[in-house]
């Protein structure tokens, strides 16, 4: 099997708009999948759909290589934390995942102790309702309730939204080791790219509901490049500068000029600015980062 999910023109209209269109993702077992994408790009939609929590428009998608009736039978195996996880806010969290144990049958002595280990909430106080927790705790509850039944597949809508730093981290730390030591394949929705950069093997960006882009972590590298910003009083005489001393690969932005040849030749360059009397104001190196990369796909400024 190729795939572990893979959706083929999925597409989703209400009233007269498309909230996803012709979207056809590939998600490889083992691995976190970042779909990406500003508020309001489709994300949610599409995730709604793949969880069978809301019918296709149009279109079709599989789950671990089956369609139909027999992949709606799969659905069992795929964990679902979309929007808010549904606590019960006087209850502990031992409580909160105890109930959907019994309600999903599932009786193993010492499976809800193990989970709240798993999520990081073993020392957790078993009287302290879950309405008194931080968001990052509650986020944590949510994901170990998607986590009941052992799903290979988790499908987190957001899961890191509103979280303080501390938060981000513990909660990037349980998928992580989700993937590394359980084998789960995560997809996961996200505007904070930086963050997600930290987590994913690979993405998707939805723009305005379609799929413009998907790739791997590699593939990335390869697409983007290194670079070196230069910030001059005169940048027109600065490229002149530069030109003169065989550096062509000059691309004039707004923050500065960016130059993606010869990179370790950064001191000839200051020499040759500051030689034609240019004022210097900066010279650094910088990498393509994937929120570089998401805005040059989708030709926007990121609002998150």
């Amino acid at each position: 099997m190729d795939y572990i999910l893979e959706t083929h023109e999925l597409t989703k209209i209400y009233g007269q708009k498309e909230a996803a269109k012709d979207v056809s993702l590939h998600i490889r077992e083992g691995q976190i999948y970042g779909l990406i994408g500003r508020n309001g790009a489709g994300k949610t939609t599409i995730m709604r759909m793949i969880s069978g929590l809301s019918a296709p428009t149009r279109g079709s998608y599989s789950l671990f290589g089956k369609t139909g009736a027999e992949m709606r039978k799969e659905l069992r195996n795929v964990g679902v934390l979309i929007e808010h996880p549904g606590l019960y806010p006087r209850l502990s969290a031992y409580e909160n995942l105890k109930i959907k144990c019994l309600g999903m049958g599932i009786k193993p002595e010492g499976y809800v102790d193990e989970l709240l280990k798993l999520i990081g909430l073993e020392a957790t106080d078993r009287k302290k309702p879950a309405g008194a927790y931080s968001l990052g705790m509650r986020q944590r509850l949510g994901i170990g309730l998607a986590l009941i039944g052992d799903p290979r597949i988790l499908i987190l809508d957001e899961p890191i939204n509103g979280l303080d730093p501390q938060g981000i981290v513990e909660v990037r730390e349980i998928l992580s080791r989700l993937r590394d030591e359980k084998g789960i394949t995560i997809m996961i929705s996200s505007h904070i790219l930086d963050e997600l950069s930290k987590l994913a093997d690979a993405y998707g960006i939805i723009h305005e509901g379609t799929l413009l882009d998907e790739f791997s972590v590699e593939e990335l590298h390869k697409r983007t490049e290194q670079y070196v910003l230069i910030r001059t009083e005169d940048d027109a005489a600065a490229v002149k500068a530069l030109n003169g001393i065989g550096i062509k690969a000059i691309d004039p932005q707004h923050d500065g000029l960016r130059i993606t040849e010869r990179m370790d030749e950064t001191p000839a360059m200051a020499k040759a600015i500051v030689g034609a009397g240019v004022g210097l104001r900066e010279l650094s190196e910088h990498t393509f980062s994937l929120e570089d990369y998401y805005l040059g796909v989708t030709g926007g400024k990121h609002n998150g």
